[in-house]
């Protein structure tokens, strides 16, 4: 599988499978996609900065945007409901997780969390091999929370997401945080994440991606 970063929460998840875009940004955001395509589009919460639709070019379908289970293409996909904030939703409302099946192996994108999640969340998001996790805070969950949900889920690979970036126009903290949280002290950006079920790390290892423009 091939994971490569968009921008904020915004990622295309290539596989044999089917290919996922999850969380479309606009270019307002400060980040420029192109013309994605995808055969399975997912948006974690209803804002313009994670459900742009016409960065998907020629999608057919409606996203998938609600908690639940679904099959697409081959591709298992369950989302959790969560929070957007620390307060049941109340700030700034809902949020799904979404978990996808494919090749083998389990990707957990956690769009716009909020808060540390509960024994049962964590029950839902378990055996997944991929995170990709907010790290930012302001609007999500920031570097000390975030390694938290690392500790509790204990993925394989972690990829850090949503956070200050030179390009982003919106206010985040930077990733430094999270890496110091996490213990990585040196790190060298990939362009993308190449990984499948037998080149999995024994021990949770963070990668830093590029952002693709």
């Amino acid at each position: 599988m091939e994971i490569v970063w968009y921008g904020l929460s915004c990622f295309r998840l290539r596989g044999r499978e089917a290919t996922i875009v999850t969380d479309p940004c606009p270019p307002t955001s400060g980040y420029s996609s192109g013309k994605l395509t995808a055969d399975i589009l997912t948006i974690s919460h209803d804002h313009e900065n994670h459900s742009y639709l016409k960065a998907v070019s020629g999608f057919q379908g409606a996203p998938i945007s609600a908690p639940g289970e679904y099959e697409v293409k081959g591709v298992f996909i369950s989302g959790t409901p969560t929070f957007h904030d620390d307060q049941r939703g109340s700030e700034r409302g809902r949020n799904v997780a979404f978990v996808f099946e494919q090749e083998g192996m389990t990707v957990g994108h956690l769009g716009d969390l909020g808060h540390t999640p509960t024994s049962a969340q964590v029950e839902d998001l378990s055996g997944i091999d991929v995170l990709l996790v907010p790290v930012g805070g302001k609007t999500t969950i920031d570097g000390a929370k975030a390694a938290e949900v690392v500790s509790l889920l204990e993925p394989r690979v972690v990829v850090p997401m949503h956070y200050q970036t030179p390009e982003a126009k919106v206010s985040l903290e930077p990733l430094d945080r999270f890496l110091k949280e996490m213990g990585v002290n040196s790190y060298e950006p990939q362009s993308k994440l190449s990984v499948s079920s037998t080149t999995l790390p024994h021990e949770t290892q963070v990668i830093v991606l590029e952002c693709r423009r």
